[in-house]
């Protein structure tokens, strides 16, 4: 008896059968974009108007691109776009790509190399854990990488530079937002059209990173916002 693979088979058909039919599928195919996330980043910037001309963005676990393509369009025709991912993108116009593990120090160093002493504006993560289908597992996978992204964020981003991330409500979920908001001046919640109302995805906008933690803003007990 192997219920598991049943399961999975079934599942997969589901997602295809939902993924073929998303009118945002079918609208990214139609204008062009590598994915249906780039109307989230799309909803999201013409909200908070965070992509400007000549901005300096940098793009983690870019693949397959849509985001970047999103960041590449606004930051014209000055700005500068650095995509980042451990899986190889096809090259997009206006994008620089470094393939390999952000946090590893050779990639850091190609980061520097293209960077030219240029400041980082803005860093955006649309980064997901592979799924297993242990809800618990999978939610401490996707909140480690937004763990490892925030700290690369603060690492790089220049004194009131903005962080935009991907999260899953969950464990560990409210901690993090907790840590954000003594990071950032301001932390905000987003849930952009083109997130399935089914998933518990949301994305956190940090804005204005903090000089020092004596300058970030105190860490009161308040209640999270979902915007």
């Amino acid at each position: 008896m192997k219920p598991l693979p049943i399961k999975k088979n079934k599942t997969s058909k589901q997602w295809m059968h939902e993924h073929v039919n998303d009118p945002f599928v079918k609208r990214a195919q139609k204008e062009g974009y590598r994915s249906r996330a780039a109307y989230k980043l799309l909803e999201i910037d013409d909200r908070d108007h965070l992509i400007k001309p000549g901005k300096v963005v940098v793009d983690l676990g870019a693949t397959p691109g849509g985001w970047s393509q999103v960041a590449a369009s606004g930051v014209k025709p000055n700005g500068k776009v650095i995509a980042l991912d451990l899986l190889p993108l096809d090259p997009l116009n206006g994008v620089e790509f470094i393939q390999g593990d952000f946090r590893d120090h050779a990639v850091l160093k190609q980061l520097e190399d293209l960077l030219q002493g240029r400041p980082v504006d803005l860093v955006i993560s649309d980064m997901a854990p592979n799924i297993c289908g242990v809800a618990s597992a999978d939610q401490a996978r996707a909140m480690h990488l937004a763990e490892l992204a925030m700290e690369f964020a603060l690492q790089r981003l220049k004194p009131g530079g903005a962080f935009l991330v991907k999260v899953f409500q969950g464990v560990g979920f409210e901690g993090f937002y907790k840590l954000m908001r003594n990071r950032f001046s301001s932390v905000s919640t987003r849930k952009p059209k083109a997130s399935r109302d089914r998933s518990s995805e949301l994305y956190l906008l940090g804005i204005q990173k903090a000089k020092s933690a004596a300058q970030a803003p105190s860490e009161e007990e308040q209640p999270i916002p979902l915007e």
